[in-house]
């Protein structure tokens, strides 16, 4: 199990210095309790194996070799990392079937990926035929052609083509390309709109077909719907990110709930100005200023009716008037962030803990990689 194999080299790198335990670790920091990590990934590659869907976790919730690896070691097929400084970690660390859906452009991030395709097993996607002309000038040469996809917007409304009709034109592009070989579709799906993701999917793949092309992998994504991965029938593979965390976000979708929520951000009250405001160390620098609609930046897990109303770069500003115990000075806290992904890019570690004991501080290998 990960919690076990995590204490045991935690207890091997021990010494005679005095040990660091959450009463006296600096804040902030951020905590990532395994034993509900390990829970979430075998829930969700239980639920995928039962339906026959392959597991293509995007490492960009917690962008650490450790997680990866026991992701794979759990069942899935690879990874998915956003942007090559994210896979080019990944594979150094030894993930050898990466996929990366973003359009790569310009000649030095296409040298980048050729040199990178030729140790590891790698596939990309593109929306327009100047990504796809980039790609077949940087691999014409190349002796194992690049598998590339064509991204679909099928109702987020960012990158992709805009119709089923569009993507076989692309598809046929990269299938006459030297160097390139077409694989599939992907998307990133707009949340909630599970028919609207299928009824796409389902008529690019059939109109692929019928032009004689085969689309082996049909990649869909997203956490929130995750538990209707299987209502998108023409998906072959899901990637799902923040799972491995969840957040307030996921809870508030109903991906998830507290108890499932692995990472917080351990903070401390600093100074409690009025009766009803506190301020803690954690601000835009420790919290993600996502809201995605909801009210405040977090959720404080000891006070639950209390309200990060706001953020500078160093103070979280708290509105605790609705809270029947109030928070004093140097009180601790932990806040489960409104997005888990953005917090793993604010800190060089992170610590991970057992039933609130540390077992390991981790640094957060592809931290920063944003390239």
């Amino acid at each position: 199990m990960l919690a076990t194999s995590i204490a045991d080299e935690s207890q091997a790198r021990r010494g005679t210095e005095t040990e660091v335990t959450l009463a006296n670790i600096d804040t902030p920091a951020v905590l990532i309790d395994i034993d509900r990590v390990e829970a979430n990934l075998q829930r969700f590659q239980a639920y995928a194996d039962r339906h026959g869907l392959a597991v293509r976790p995007h490492i960009k919730t917690h962008k650490l070799p450790r997680f990866a690896l026991r992701q794979v070691e759990l069942g899935a097929v690879g990874i998915t990392c956003q942007k090559l400084g994210e896979a080019e970690i990944m594979a150094d660390a030894g993930l050898s079937d990466i996929l990366i859906p973003y359009n790569i452009v310009g000649a030095a991030k296409l040298a980048r990926l050729l040199a990178l395709h030729g140790r590891t097993t790698l596939r990309v996607t593109a929306d327009s035929a100047a990504t796809v002309a980039g790609l077949a000038r940087t691999f014409a040469q190349s002796a194992k052609p690049l598998e590339v996809l064509v991204e679909c917007d099928t109702g987020m409304g960012r990158c992709g083509v805009q119709t089923p009709e569009e993507a076989l034109e692309l598809a046929k592009l990269i299938d006459a390309a030297r160097g390139l070989r077409f694989k599939g579709f992907m998307t990133y799906p707009k949340t909630g709109a599970v028919e609207a993701n299928e009824a796409f999917l389902a008529r690019a793949k059939a109109l692929a077909i019928a032009a004689s092309l085969e689309p082996g992998i049909v990649s869909n994504g997203g956490s929130p719907d995750m538990w209707r991965a299987h209502e998108v029938r023409t998906a072959t593979e899901h990637r799902p990110g923040t799972y491995i965390y969840m957040d307030r976000f996921q809870v508030s979708k109903g991906a998830g709930s507290w108890d499932d929520c692995a990472l917080t951000v351990l903070a401390t009250v600093v100074s409690r100005p009025t009766e009803n405001r506190a301020i803690i160390d954690a601000g835009s620098k420790s919290l993600t200023s996502d809201t995605f609609g909801m009210e405040g930046f977090g959720r404080i897990v000891q006070h639950p009716d209390a309200v990060i109303a706001s953020l500078s770069e160093e103070h979280g500003t708290v509105d605790i008037s609705r809270c029947a115990r109030k928070p004093d000075i140097g009180d601790r806290v932990r806040v489960i962030p409104n997005h888990a992904c953005v917090v793993s890019n604010l800190f060089d570690t992170v610590t991970l803990i057992s039933n609130d004991r540390i077992v390991a501080v981790e640094p957060v290998a592809a931290r920063g990689r944003v390239d």
